[in-house]
């Protein structure tokens, strides 16, 4: 007999807490919370993920742009004979944010006229994987007064990838700068 008064007043009261659940409104911001938190960090890492990409393609262009200024004045002639002592001149201003300093891909061409510049970037666009650079390096600085193109490429590692951030396989996006200028008149 007891256990028949039990179940009816378990199922009298069943509804009846069913109700109470329903209203109870405790742990409310703990659940709204988790259903915002994915979204708001996805965006959180989306905003830093394109802010240090921005702030590293600044870094090279400024690197570039300084290791340029010692070719146009003259102050590389007999100093920097190669593409990897250019190279090692850029890497030596990156302040440490590209940790690998060899994938830097530098060429530094003479022209005859600013209008022959030819700027493209020395990658097969339609590579899957492992993509090589397309273009051997280049340090050709010209004399006084010779126009210079330097171009400056680099394969970022992209760490969260949203939309388009990855524009090279194995979410990697290619950096590039360059600087086209006349060189001093230096002998």
């Amino acid at each position: 007999m007891a256990t028949g008064l039990g179940s009816r007043i378990g199922r009298a009261l069943l509804p009846r807490r069913r109700r109470r659940f329903l209203r109870d409104q405790r742990g409310a911001t703990a659940v709204e919370f988790g259903m915002l938190a994915i979204p708001f960090f996805a965006i959180i890492g989306a905003i830093l993920e394109t802010s240090v990409v921005f702030l590293s393609g600044q870094i090279l262009e400024s690197a570039v742009q300084d290791a340029s200024r010692s070719i146009r004045t003259g102050q590389t002639k007999g100093v920097v004979v190669s593409a990897a002592d250019f190279k090692a001149r850029v890497c030596g201003r990156l302040y440490g944010m590209f940790g690998d300093c060899s994938g830097l891909h530098i060429e530094v061409d003479t022209i005859t006229d600013f209008s022959a510049v030819d700027i493209s970037a020395p990658v097969d666009w339609n590579c899957q994987s492992d993509c090589e650079w397309t273009r051997s390096e280049t340090y050709a600085p010209g004399q006084g007064s010779s126009i210079v193109v330097v171009q400056a490429y680099y394969k970022w590692p992209i760490i969260l990838s949203f939309g388009d951030m990855a524009n090279l396989p194995e979410q990697k996006r290619l950096l590039a700068t360059s600087a086209v200028f006349r060189n001093e008149p230096f002998t």
